[in-house]
C-alpha cells in the first residue's frame, strides 16, 4: 500500500495526453450535452468533444448532478477525511477507520429494525446512497489518503455507459491503517456493483446494485496510563510504548445487500401519468467480537465467567423485503403510494441462560407495512417532500415513521428550510441480545418498548456571507441506552435536546474565513446522553490561480474545538457507547488545529494537513474518549483524480 501514491503519479504522467481537455471544468453557458465541431471541410464529418455537463451521477429518487471538479472551501473538510465526509459533530480517536465519538445527536436510519453497533455505522453506504451514473465516455476516479504509522486507504470507482440507455459502474474501497498504538490495526474493505437501464421508449426504468462490506478493527481497549500521556512522559514519545487494556481482542462486521427497484409506465405518460414500481431487496449484517484468550480487563474473578463457553461469539440480522407501490407523477406533483412485505430476523450463534431461562437462538417475524410519498413544487418557490412508512409485526412491534421538508424562496436567493419529523421504532437490535464468554455481558432486553423521537427544526440560508443559520429541537421518548455495565436501559421520561448554530463565509479579495458554530443542551436527562454544550470550527485560507492558471492553490489554518465535557466510553465488545464508569473522566476544551496547502491541477486535487500543530510545541492532551487520545501531529494526504477518457 505504501507505494499506492508513487503509482498514482506514474499513472497520471502516462495518462496525461488522455486527460488534458476531455471535460472543461467550469459547465457550458448553454447547458447542452456534447459540443459539435465542425471538420472545416466540405463533408459530413463532425467532431464530437464532450463537456462536463455529459458526466452526471444521481442517487435513486434525487435529480441528475454534474461531476464537481470545482475547487470550493468545503472540499477540504470532505478530502481529508478517509470516509470522504465533513466529519463536524465528530472525533476520531488515533486511527482511520475506527470510528468516531459523536458528539451531536442525530438518527441513523440504517439502524431501524437491523443489527448495526454504532461504531460500525460511519462507513456504511446505504441503499439510498448509492450513486448511478450517466457518462458519454468511460470515466473512473481516485480517491486516496494515507494511513496512521503504516497502510493506506484507497477508493476507485469506475463507470461506462454501453450504448445511450444502460449504465455500469464498479467501485472498490480498501482501507489498512496501523494505528498510532497497540492493538489497534484497522482493515476495512467495499465492493459495489450498480447498474441503471432506461428504455428507448422512456415508459421502463431499472436501478440495481449489489454492495458487500467489511469493517474489521483490533480492539485496544484504551491506554491504561492516561497520567504518563497527559504528562508527556518520555517513555510516551513512541505511542507504540503505551500499555493497552486488551491484547488479543478484535471485532468484525459485514454487511451486505441485494438491491433492485423497476418502474414501468404503461401508458402515455403525458396523458395517464401512472407508473407502477416494484422494489425487491435483501440485506444481511453479522457481528463477530473475537478473542484468541481470555482479556483479564474483563473479569476479576473465575466465577465472572460462562464455563464452556467459546471466545468468540456472534450475531446476525436479516432483513427480505417486497415493495410494490403506485406512482402518479406530473410537473409539479407526485405521489407514489404501496405496500410492503418483510422478513426480519435477529439471531445469535451461541445460547446461554440466565437464571435457568436460555436467551432464544433467534427471533423472527412477518411484516406487512404500508410506504407513502409526496412532493409538491409551486411557483418555482416552494417545495415540500413528504414520506411515510407504517408496518406491524408480533415480536419487533409497530414502526412509523414520517419526514416532512418544506422549502421555500420568499426573497430571490434567500431560502426558508423547515421540518417536522417522527420515528417510532423498535431499539437498534444490538441493544436487544448478546452473548459472552464474560457473564457481566450477556443481556435479552425482552419486552422493549419503541424508541421514539420527534424532530422540528429549520434553517435559513442568507445571501449575505453565504449565511446558513439553523435551530433544533428533538424530544425522545423511551431512550434506550448502555449504562456504565454495558446493559441495555429504557428511560422512563422522555429527553429533550435543543440545537442552534450556524455558518458564515467572508471573504476579502482572496482571503476567506468560513465559520461553523453549534450550541446545544440536553435539557431532561443530561446523565443518560453527554454532549458539549459547544461545537466551532474555523477555516482561514487564501485561495488563487497558479502558474499561468494552470493550478488553483488554497492555503490555511483550520481550528476544531468542542468544549469539556464528560463523555460516553467506547465498549469494545459491543462497539457501542456506554455511560461513564468510575475510572472515567471529561474530555473536551483542547483545540485542534492543522494547516495545509491544497491544490488542483485539471482533474486533480491535492489535500495536504499537518494536522494537530499544537503537539509539535505542547504536549497532546486531547481525547476523543475517555482512554483513547486523538492522533498526535501528522502529515495527512488526500489525493482525488477524475479521468474522463
Amino acid at each position: 500500500m505504501k507505494y499506492i501514491l508513487f503509482i498514482l503519479f506514474s499513472l497520471g504522467f502516462a495518462a496525461k495526453a488522455q486527460v488534458v481537455n476531455k471535460a472543461e471544468t467550469k459547465p457550458q453557458s448553454k447547458k447542452e450535452d456534447t459540443l459539435v465541431i465542425d471538420s472545416g471541410k466540405k463533408d459530413s464529418l463532425k467532431i464530437f468533444k464532450p463537456t462536463i455537463n455529459d458526466y452526471q451521477y444521481q442517487t435513486q429518487f434525487s435529480e441528475k448532478k454534474v461531476f464537481d471538479t470545482v475547487m470550493t472551501f468545503d472540499k477540504t473538510y470532505i478530502f481529508s477525511q478517509q470516509n470522504n465526509k465533513d466529519n463536524f459533530g465528530k472525533v476520531q480517536p488515533a486511527n482511520i477507520g475506527a470510528g468516531f465519538n459523536p458528539l451531536v445527536f442525530e438518527v441513523n436510519p440504517e439502524e431501524n429494525l437491523s443489527l448495526l453497533p454504532s461504531n460500525k455505522s460511519y462507513m456504511i453506504i446505504g441503499a439510498n446512497d448509492v450513486k448511478y451514473y450517466d457518462v458519454k465516455t468511460p470515466t473512473a476516479s481516485f480517491i486516496y489518503h494515507n494511513a496512521m504509522r503504516n497502510g493506506a486507504a484507497l477508493k476507485s470507482t469506475y463507470t461506462q455507459n454501453i450504448g445511450k440507455r444502460f449504465n455500469f459502474a464498479l467501485e472498490y474501497m480498501g482501507l489498512r491503517s496501523q494505528g498510532l498504538y497497540r492493538n489497534s490495526l484497522s482493515a476495512n474493505n467495499n465492493t459495489l456493483f450498480s447498474g441503471h437501464y432506461v428504455s428507448k421508449s422512456g415508459n421502463y426504468e431499472l436501478f440495481a446494485h449489489y454492495l458487500h462490506q467489511n469493517v474489521n478493527n483490533q480492539e485496544s481497549g484504551g491506554i491504561t496510563e492516561d497520567n504518563l500521556f497527559q504528562s508527556g512522559d518520555s517513555n510516551y514519545s513512541n505511542r507504540q510504548n503505551a500499555q493497552v487494556n486488551l491484547a488479543s481482542s478484535s471485532s468484525q462486521f459485514s454487511y451486505r445487500r441485494y438491491y433492485l427497484s423497476h418502474q414501468f409506465t404503461p401508458f402515455n405518460s403525458g396523458k395517464f401519468p401512472f407508473s407502477i414500481r416494484h422494489i425487491i431487496s435483501h440485506q444481511g449484517n453479522k457481528y463477530y467480537y473475537n478473542q484468541t484468550a481470555l482479556e483479564p480487563y474483563w473479569y476479576n474473578d473465575p466465577a465472572e465467567l460462562v464455563d464452556g463457553f467459546p471466545l468468540t461469539t456472534k450475531k446476525y440480522s436479516e432483513n427480505f423485503s417486497n415493495m410494490v407501490s403506485l406512482i402518479f407523477n406530473n410537473e409539479k406533483f407526485k405521489l407514489d403510494a404501496g405496500v410492503r412485505y418483510q422478513m426480519i430476523k435477529l439471531g445469535i450463534r451461541d445460547v446461554v441462560a440466565l437464571n435457568g431461562v436460555p436467551f432464544p437462538g433467534e427471533l423472527k417475524e412477518n411484516r406487512i407495512g404500508a410506504v407513502g410519498n409526496l412532493q409538491v413544487k409551486l411557483w418555482d418557490k416552494i417545495q415540500l417532500n413528504s414520506f411515510l412508512e407504517f408496518s406491524n409485526g408480533s415480536q419487533f412491534k409497530s414502526y412509523l415513521k414520517t419526514t416532512n421538508n418544506l422549502k421555500f424562496e420568499p426573497i430571490k436567493d434567500y431560502f426558508v428550510n423547515a421540518k417536522v419529523n417522527f420515528q417510532s421504532a423498535y431499539p437498534s437490535f444490538n441493544y436487544l441480545l448478546n452473548t459472552s464468554v464474560y457473564n457481566n455481558f450477556n443481556y435479552y432486553l425482552e419486552d422493549a418498548k419503541n424508541q421514539s423521537v420527534m424532530e422540528i427544526g429549520g434553517s435559513i440560508n442568507l445571501k449575505w456571507f453565504k449565511t446558513e443559520l439553523f435551530a433544533n429541537y428533538f424530544r425522545i421518548d423511551n431512550y434506550t441506552y448502555f449504562d456504565s455495565n454495558g446493559s441495555p436501559k429504557q428511560s422512563n421520561n422522555s429527553m429533550n435536546i435543543s440545537q442552534i448554530g450556524g455558518d458564515a463565509t467572508f471573504s476579502f479579495n482572496k482571503f476567506h474565513l468560513n465559520t461553523r458554530v453549534h450550541f446545544q443542551n440536553t435539557l431532561t436527562n443530561k446523565e443518560l446522553l453527554p454532549l458539549p454544550g459547544f461545537i466551532g470550527r474555523a477555516n482561514f485560507f487564501y485561495q488563487t490561480q497558479a502558474f499561468k492558471k494552470a493550478a488553483e492553490i488554497q492555503a490555511g489554518v483550520k481550528v476544531y474545538y468542542f468544549s469539556k465535557f464528560a463523555s460516553r466510553e467506547y465498549f469494545p465488545v459491543l462497539n457501542e457507547y456506554i455511560l461513564p464508569r468510575a475510572d472515567s473522566f471529561s474530555i473536551g476544551g483542547q483545540p485542534i488545529a492543522d494547516v495545509y496547502i491544497n491544490m488542483k491541477v485539471k482533474k486533480m486535487f491535492f489535500f495536504i494537513e499537518g494536522q494537530q500543530i499544537g503537539t509539535v510545541i505542547s504536549n497532546n492532551k486531547a481525547y476523543a474518549f475517555p482512554h483513547y487520545p486523538v492522533y498526535d501531529f501528522r502529515l495527512n494526504i488526500g489525493i482525488v483524480w477524475y479521468l474522463f477518457n
